[in-house]
């Protein structure tokens, strides 16, 4: 493919899930024999104030940041100052679980999320914490946390796990992990404006993100919080992604500078634990196969934004792309991106249902947009997401707009077209005993405990409703 024909394709790809998802905004960003070839971004930083996205605005990069840990742990085994093999407790001995076997948890099991370690609950981006005291204070709070498996027994992400390699870092280096990482891969990669510290963001590239509600909202809230910087924290933006994605696929180099030994690669590139039959893990990188290619890749969520990287480093070919919206199917539109530099046709996004369906419900009413979920699965079945989870979830963003007719009869449509699942019924019960008809709330609880005799949920609601 022309590279001028592939730059439209790109284009036309993004502008098409734009349209689908009523996006506010994302950016992308392509690297091909170790330099970005294109960079462009599409729409606006903050729906409100409606000012136009650019490629320098800086993204919560979310869960993208977990191999920038990762890299900050090879850079001080290469040095001798940790082995991946060695139990945690060495580094930290204060870290304890409330399981006996927390004291043979590794740090490469932490790496490859087969530690048996939890995952976190609650980020409290409502009420960050912003000190360098934030990642000792994380690590002592965890002792009543239970282990969900022995170490190395199964795999299950855990953000928890990368969240207490902060403490490592800094008890190895003698420095804070944020200052660790600026000064040993971000300054060396020459990524200026990205930073794990949010305060030394200026405030002229700071974005919002947007939440997905009936319509795409500005949230309030933006996801920091200093206790959880290594599995989430990295705010960053696509041109300088780039060079990350450079000194990745070449083996640890970026501009003659050396950030990793190349192989470091070995372990990071290399498949230490199986995900699910299409996937394995590297140290912290995701693992498969894309129509015959090694891919590596990553992909971040938090409140408000979304992001993803892929590397195919056999081809020298990466691309990076970040939207400032939680309703952006980014890892589908992150794939479609790749498949076109592949040369293969990419997946079209699907229309969002809950965004189509809301936006009828805030104009002419509920009535109106029953009838048009029936219109459009007999008319654009491959168009939109059909499943019994979307209507599911439009009835709950009703529920919490206090729109509990519309979510109740949103709910009952659910009910007529999944009668053998159990959990539309159970959510129609929770609409029902919110608006106060107890009656019909017994009724669809028990419906939905004669289809999955061990909800729980339904278990629990009928003993409050029939005391």
């Amino acid at each position: 493919v022309g590279s001028l024909d592939r730059e439209t394709q790109l284009d036309a790809l993004v502008e098409s899930y734009i349209e689908a998802q009523q996006i506010p905004g994302i950016a992308i960003a392509v690297v091909e024999q170790s330099r970005m070839v294109m960079a462009k971004a599409y729409g606006v930083d903050n729906l409100e104030s409606k000012r136009p996205l650019t490629t320098q605005s800086i993204f919560h990069m979310a869960s993208v940041s977990k191999p920038f840990a990762a890299t900050s742990i090879m850079q001080l085994v290469e040095q001798g100052k940790m082995n991946l093999d060695d139990p945690l407790v060495k580094y930290l001995p204060y870290f304890k679980l409330d399981d006996s076997l927390y004291q043979q948890i590794t740090i490469k099991q932490m790496l490859t999320h087969t530690s048996g370690i939890p995952d976190v609950q609650d980020y409290e981006w409502d009420k960050p914490q912003f000190d360098e005291g934030a990642a000792e204070r994380y690590v002592k709070s965890l002792a009543h946390e239970k282990m969900i498996a022995g170490p190395g027994e199964k795999w299950r992400y855990s953000n928890m796990a990368f969240d207490i390699l902060a403490d490592v870092v800094a008890k190895v280096s003698g420095v804070n992990f944020e200052d660790y990482v600026k000064m040993n891969i971000l300054d060396p990669l020459n990524m200026k404006e990205s930073d794990f510290l949010r305060e030394r963001i200026k405030p002229e590239l700071r974005i919002s993100g947007h939440l997905f509600d009936l319509q795409p909202k500005v949230s309030s809230v933006y996801p920091y919080n200093r206790r959880h910087a290594p599995s989430s924290c990295l705010n960053s933006n696509v041109e300088e992604m780039c060079n990350w994605a450079i000194a990745n696929m070449d083996h640890g180099i970026f501009n003659g500078r050396r950030i990793l030994q190349a192989s470091s690669y070995d372990l990071l590139f290399e498949p230490q634990a199986q995900v699910d039959e299409n996937r394995s893990i590297g140290l912290s990188w995701f693992i498969e196969n894309r129509h015959g290619n090694k891919m590596i890749s990553h992909g971040g969520g938090d409140t408000g934004f979304r992001s993803y990287i892929i590397l195919i480093p056999e081809k020298s070919l990466a691309i990076v792309a970040a939207s400032n919206y939680e309703g952006t199917q980014i890892n589908r539109l992150a794939y479609g991106l790749i498949d076109i530099l592949l040369g293969v046709t990419p997946e079209k996004p699907q229309k969002s249902l809950i965004l189509t369906l809301g936006k009828t419900i805030v104009n002419t009413g509920v009535d109106s947009a029953i009838q048009q979920y029936r219109d459009l699965k007999k008319s654009s079945i491959e168009n939109f997401d059909f499943s019994e989870g979307q209507l599911n979830t439009l009835g709950y963003l009703l529920i919490r707009s206090q729109r509990l007719l519309d979510a109740i009869a949103v709910f009952k449509i659910n009910v007529e077209m999944f009668p053998d699942s159990f959990n539309p019924f159970d959510s129609l019960g929770e609409a029902y005993m919110l608006n106060g008809d107890i009656e019909s709330a017994v009724n669809s609880y028990q419906q939905s405990l004669k289809l999955n005799p061990h909800n729980s949920n339904a278990i629990h609601k009928l003993e409050q409703l029939t005391r």
